[in-house]
């Protein structure tokens, strides 16, 4: 069965963040991820997985000014420097957090910009940072996001983003599968997962309803299908990752919103348990 990791970012917005790792373990979540965990001492957050029993799973490396709508550095022409020192902030987090994986965001296509000296940029950027990452046992994760969420993203296509991971050669430089995001670019997800899974180049899942991003139980896709394929295939392949859990629940920030839309996981551990 997949394991599944609350993303503290979208799940249980009715508490402060640093108390949603109570509510996500109370749930019976065992790991966690967030976008961004730089606004609490790497300590308090230390302190909340190890108090709940949680592993942090994921997050994201510094994206630049996020309230000004930027959304990544990898790809952004004289932001060289300020990309450096956002990934070693984020080792730092990495190491004091015990997390094996940092997803690097691209960023958005500068106006006037040609794509293949960004490409080439990006290429360079993630090459220097999986080295990094490297040299103390991390992961570095690029994720397809699709142009409607955040139009002019450089990276949408899971070929594009498998076709970036092999041109570096980085044995840790993986993607991350967001099935959301590749139901609304491209869709055919489940024979995604079978393509790529096997490849070794996959390092995590994601997961939301489509195409609202609600509870993974409301929508077009059909996942206790996909989490089928995914546990088949890592049957197959040795994959042992998690499936983040990053939509946003229905019923909004209200007391329990999050617990009492939890029924689709429940009925899929239930059914696990039973075969």
């Amino acid at each position: 069965m997949p394991r599944f990791a609350a993303n503290l970012t979208m799940l249980y917005n009715e508490h402060a963040f640093l108390d949603r790792f109570a509510a996500a373990a109370a749930d019976g979540f065992k790991g966690v991820e967030y976008l961004f965990p730089y606004e609490h001492p790497a300590a308090d957050i230390a302190k909340r997985l190890q108090d709940h029993g949680l592993q942090q799973v994921l997050f994201n490396a510094p994206p630049g000014d996020w309230a000004a709508g930027e959304r990544g550095l990898a790809c952004l022409p004289g932001r060289e420097a300020e990309f450096r020192n956002g990934i070693d902030r984020a080792l730092d987090y990495a190491a004091a957090l015990d997390c094996p994986r940092i997803h690097v965001m691209a960023g958005l296509v500068p106006a006037g910009q040609a794509r293949e000296a960004l490409r080439l940029l990006y290429l360079d950027n993630l090459r220097w940072a999986a080295e990094q990452a490297q040299q103390v046992g991390r992961c570095v994760l690029i994720e397809p996001i699709n142009q409607r969420d955040m139009p002019g993203y450089f990276l949408s296509r899971q070929d594009e983003a498998h076709a970036l991971v092999q041109a570096v050669g980085a044995p840790n430089l993986q993607v991350q599968f967001d099935l959301y995001h590749c139901q609304v670019t491209e869709g055919d997800v489940a024979m995604k997962i079978r393509q790529y899974l096997p490849t070794g180049r996959v390092g995590h899942f994601q997961i939301a309803g489509v195409p609202e991003r609600h509870e993974p139980d409301r929508g077009e896709l059909h996942h206790p299908y996909l989490f089928s394929v995914i546990d088949e295939v890592a049957a197959q392949c040795g994959w042992q990752g998690w499936v983040g859990c990053e939509y946003r629940p229905w019923r909004g920030a209200v007391p329990g919103g999050t617990s009492t839309g939890l029924g689709w996981m429940d009925a899929f551990r239930n059914k696990a348990a039973r075969i």
